[in-house]
């Protein structure tokens, strides 16, 4: 029964990519707003999360924006996530070796080049903004091929056609949870990797200050470009205002927020240093465009076991 219905939906996003993949930029973005509205507005809140949204933005910019700014953000982001999935279904389409200049507009990009013709591995980091997906393809297309880490979705058939996406680029996909000695075997062979850096890690992670609150942040980042002595190098992909009738395809800003040598960390607790400076990178790139994060991700899930044991005691001594 479970197989049936992944057939079903994978058929049903077939007849999804067969249209989308036909559609012009300007059409893209009028069925991502209707999407949006759809979604933000059609919908109970409790299913779309937008309390976690809100409370989100909200933890993050302090008090910065309005009830009636937040709506529009959380829309927004919802307009994003609906344009970046149409935009990694025509990607195989529009973006190649010849066309990617008139899409890609690059900064900061001395870095980036001087990072990856240095020689030494790379983990390349980024997180839940912007169009991810485009800027880990553009370095397939320029012969960079990295270990794409993701996690395995629940339908078999849907995972293998994102699979095959990514790897058309020259990437090799690697699972979150089961392959990590493939992720070491490829850097012991001076492979690179391609890492989202901004998921919750449990009560086992090390928190780091996330938009000003500590946030559960994995350690095995920092480890493995410690063990081997790779750069890390934070970047981003992020979506330009439309030009309708001038670019026959979405725009976006691709380039280098910060590279990491582990070689110059000074720090008694490298792994802790390392882990701030890569996450203060990532939330300096979402400032720029906050609507193209992914707020309903429950970040700051997870919280410092000193502040649990503090709640408890001001719990049991309130009893």
């Amino acid at each position: 029964m479970l197989k049936l219905r992944h057939r079903l939906e994978f058929l049903v996003f077939q007849a999804f990519v067969c249209i989308i993949d036909s559609l012009s930029v300007r059409t893209t973005a009028r069925l991502a707003h209707l999407l949006a509205t759809l979604i933000h507005f059609g919908l109970p809140r409790k299913w779309t999360r937008y309390a976690v949204a809100r409370d989100n933005l909200n933890r993050a910019f302090g008090g910065r924006y309005s009830e009636a700014e937040i709506e529009n953000l959380v829309y927004e982001m919802w307009v994003h996530l609906f344009r970046t999935v149409a935009e990694t279904v025509q990607a195989a389409r529009k973006l190649h070796i010849h066309s990617y200049r008139e899409i890609v507009d690059f900064a900061e990009f001395t870095r980036t080049n001087e990072a990856i013709c240095s020689g030494r591995r790379v983990l390349m980091l980024g997180g839940h903004f912007g169009n991810w997906e485009i800027g880990t393809g553009l370095f397939g297309l320029w012969g960079f091929p990295m270990g794409i880490v993701a996690r395995e979705m629940d339908n078999p058939y849907l995972h293998q056609w994102f699979r095959k996406q990514r790897e058309n680029t020259g990437h090799r996909m690697l699972l979150k949870s089961g392959d990590f000695d493939e992720m070491v075997a490829l850097l012991e062979k001076g492979g690179n990797l391609g890492l989202l850096c901004d998921q919750d890690a449990g009560p086992r992670g090390v928190f780091v200050d996330f938009f000003g609150s500590p946030a559960s942040t994995f350690k095995s980042i920092a480890l493995l470009a410690l063990e081997y002595d790779a750069l890390i190098m934070v970047g981003y992909s992020i979506r330009l205002p439309d030009e309708f009738g001038h670019h026959s395809w979405s725009r976006f800003e691709v380039g280098c927020e910060l590279v990491i040598d582990p070689r110059e960390i000074q720090s008694e607790d490298p792994v802790g240093e390392i882990t701030r400076k890569y996450t203060a990178a990532l939330e300096h790139a979402i400032r720029r465009a906050p609507e193209q994060y992914f707020w309903i991700h429950r970040r700051w899930k997870s919280e410092p076991r000193s502040k649990k044991k503090s709640e408890n005691k001001e719990q049991r001594l309130a009893g």
